[in-house]
């Protein structure tokens, strides 16, 4: 089946107009096999003056390639990181979702902590048929008293099992005659549907190691270990800065401005590549306020939105020139997203400049974003995968593209709406496929980038 949406080429509506004149092939020749276009006039590129062209040239010679751009971003979180001497801290069960283990999680008890019932039945003591008491043992109350041979008594599953028992009789698996006489209807092994106190571990023992990801499960094997409390790496710090004076908040564009997609999308992102989001401030084209919000902020990684190309009111590389910033990524050689950055502003802070343009924007960040934050946050890195791609994707003559997938079945199936100003294909994706230069055919096994709500569940990255 086919989804909606689901590209079978490429519309040249779909990429902006660089993009979009980067893959009109030269008469008898081929951009997939490595054929330079011709150059474009100083006018063509949307309208360009000749200087903003050059600029864009000599940006795009300066940028890095989109596999190296991910492991600069990962390096310099883990000097960030050993910078910073982030302490673990502790949290409870509660808050540690998400989080990774600073310490191993070792047994505070062993498990089961007594000898339990696997099932509801009978405790039976010695071969039948058995008197069977009164009373019965339940969970949760006091241990029962000892049985002796040719005795029983029913038990809930988890109940304490009575010393001496020799099995437990499933519930299914016995009947009594009218003077109370249990019979069993199967044979009984010894020791049968009895978990016995250790079977899972012994107090002390190391359930989970340095680097775990807390997931629900990890959280329900602490919680029985014995643990309130769990010592994790905490969660990265993360402003936001949105620029823009076009931003519209609520209701319709009109008048040449346009809704704010990336604010309202960013924080929950954000959250779930592993960060706390601690404000997100509309700063508009003000080179001033942004100078005072990056210079003021204490979050560990500075995210800002648009504003980092060359036009005039672009003041990301300006302001980051004028603090003395270390750029360590200008420019990725990846469409949609090139003019995204990376910088370093300070001992224990990075900055990541993401495009304006909201598809643009998700490139950066899982191109530069992700790395530092999973680094940052101390989670493991993950593996990487491959799918065959059902069609064929055009690429861009010398970069990587990211284009939305859903994934049907073994194959990744492109979809429409991926130029860089559209959210539609990234919002129906379960990924983000790495199409590298010059394109891919059908069949060709493309690299995935999850995104971490198709691989974790809503209910579990957005916390």
């Amino acid at each position: 089946m086919t989804a909606r949406g689901v590209d079978t080429g490429q519309d040249a509506e779909d990429l902006d107009v660089e993009e979009a004149l980067a893959l009109v092939k030269e008469p008898g020749r081929d951009p997939a096999h490595g054929a330079v276009p011709a150059p474009l006039p100083a006018s063509s590129a949307g309208g360009r003056t000749g200087h903003e062209a050059a600029h864009s040239a000599d940006a795009h010679h300066r940028a890095t390639p989109w596999d190296r751009a991910r492991e600069v971003a990962a390096g310099a979180a883990r000097t960030t990181r050993a910078a910073a001497g982030r302490a673990p801290v502790s949290v409870s069960l509660e808050a540690a979702l998400g989080l990774v283990l600073a310490e191993p999680l070792l047994a505070l008890t062993d498990l089961p902590s007594f000898d339990t019932s696997a099932m509801d039945g009978w405790a039976v003591a010695g071969p039948g048929p058995w008197d069977v008491r009164d009373e019965g043992a339940l969970a949760g109350h006091e241990r029962p008293a000892p049985l002796t041979d040719g005795e029983a008594v029913r038990i809930a599953t988890g109940a304490r099992i009575p010393q001496d028992t020799t099995a437990v009789l499933r519930s299914e698996h016995g009947r009594t005659d009218a003077k109370g006489m249990l019979y069993a209807t199967r044979e009984v092994g010894h020791g049968q549907d009895i978990r016995p106190r250790g079977q899972e571990c012994r107090t002390g023992e190391q359930l989970l190691s340095v680097g775990t990801l807390v997931t629900p499960a990890v959280l329900g094997l602490a919680a029985a270990a014995g643990y309130d409390t769990l010592t994790a790496v905490p969660r990265p710090r993360v402003e936001v800065l949105v620029l823009g004076d076009e931003l519209l908040t609520e209701g319709l564009p009109h008048d040449g401005r346009i809704r704010d997609a990336l604010g309202p999308m960013l924080p929950p992102w954000l959250r779930a590549l592993g960060a706390e989001v601690t404000r997100v401030r509309r700063i508009g084209d003000d080179a001033k306020a942004l100078h005072q919000a990056v210079t003021r902020s204490a979050a560990e990684l500075i995210v800002t939105t648009g504003g980092t190309a060359a036009g005039p009111v672009d003041h990301v590389h300006p302001t980051l020139s004028r603090i003395g910033a270390e750029l360590l990524v200008d420019g990725v050689k990846v469409r949609p997203g090139h003019p995204m950055l990376l910088a370093r502003t300070g001992e224990h802070q990075l900055l990541v400049g993401l495009p304006g343009n909201p598809l643009a924007a998700v490139s950066g960040l899982l191109t530069l974003a992700e790395p530092v934050l999973r680094t940052l946050a101390a989670r493991p890195a993950p593996e990487p995968y491959t799918l065959p791609l059902q069609g064929a994707v055009h690429g861009h003559p010398y970069d990587t593209r990211l284009v939305p997938v859903v994934l049907r079945g073994d194959h990744a199936v492109p979809l429409r709406y991926n130029g860089p100003a559209m959210l539609r294909g990234v919002a129906a994706a379960d990924a983000l496929a790495v199409v590298p230069p010059g394109g891919a055919r059908p069949g060709q096994e493309a690299e995935l980038l999850d995104l971490p709500w198709a691989a974790a569940g809503i209910g579990v990255c957005f916390t």
